[in-house]
């Protein structure tokens, strides 16, 4: 039986760029390929088909759902087609899928099922952070999303101020509670402890400081419900530990 493919596609940080510039060249042609897309949701699987097809191209490219709500009865069955020996592709709302994002089960189940999986390079906010931050690339940990209950909260911070002793330390939030994660840091780190917040990569908007938090407190600005990537760090120079 011939085996199918699943490709694991980028998406743009922010869905009124162009395609130019953030997205390989080489990726109309693989979308091109498809005979059908999984996304995060309907509207965002369009909205990205629309990129590299024309209204009746569109309509033949079946779509499927993979998102929070996703059972892994359902990601098995999303995997039917490309048993069968179909090419579909992945996407995510923003940047790669798997990062931060549903699809580490559906690729896993593929490779299980002898599915080529390929990767194509994109634009992930996590990896741009990382660089504009000045800290290190060496050793870093992602954890996803902090607890949201204020004590979880300030203690989650100061275990991570506590790993952040050479080895950076990363962490997203929800669009709307971003300032207020800000506003927690700032209260509950150290005062030499560095924090990079990197606010609306690759837009128009983007803004990406690193300081100590005591400069943080004399010199801060506001975030909207924009998407954010904060990152602490410590040098064993400026701790007291």
């Amino acid at each position: 039986m011939h085996v199918g493919k699943l490709f694991l596609l980028p998406n743009v940080l922010e869905e009124t760029l162009a395609s130019e510039g953030f997205l390989p060249a080489s990726l109309s042609k693989t979308v091109g390929l498809l005979q059908g897309l999984i996304a995060e949701s309907e509207k965002v699987a369009r909205r990205y088909l629309r990129r590299f097809m024309d209204h009746d191209a569109m309509a033949r490219c079946p779509l499927a759902l993979l998102n929070e709500h996703t059972s892994a009865k359902d990601e098995e069955a999303l995997l039917s087609p490309m048993v069968r020996g179909e090419t579909w592709g992945l996407i995510s709302d923003a940047g790669l899928p798997c990062i931060a994002d549903p699809g580490a089960g559906l690729v896993a189940m593929a490779l299980d099922r002898k599915i080529l999986v390929e990767a194509l390079a994109g634009p992930c906010s996590l990896i741009l952070a990382l660089q504009l931050s000045g800290f290190s690339g060496q050793r870093f940990c992602f954890h996803g999303y902090l607890p949201r209950q204020e004590g979880e909260l300030e203690g989650k911070i100061k275990d991570l101020e506590k790993r952040a002793l050479g080895e950076t330390q990363i962490w997203i939030e929800a669009p709307y509670r971003s300032g207020k994660m800000f506003e927690a840091l700032k209260r509950t780190l150290q005062g030499t402890t560095r924090l990079c917040v990197a606010a609306s990569l690759t837009s128009p908007s983007q803004r990406c400081f690193s300081y100590t938090i005591a400069e943080w407190r004399k010199n801060s600005f506001e975030l909207g419900k924009e998407p954010v990537v904060f990152l602490i760090f410590r040098n064993s120079s400026e701790c007291k530990e």
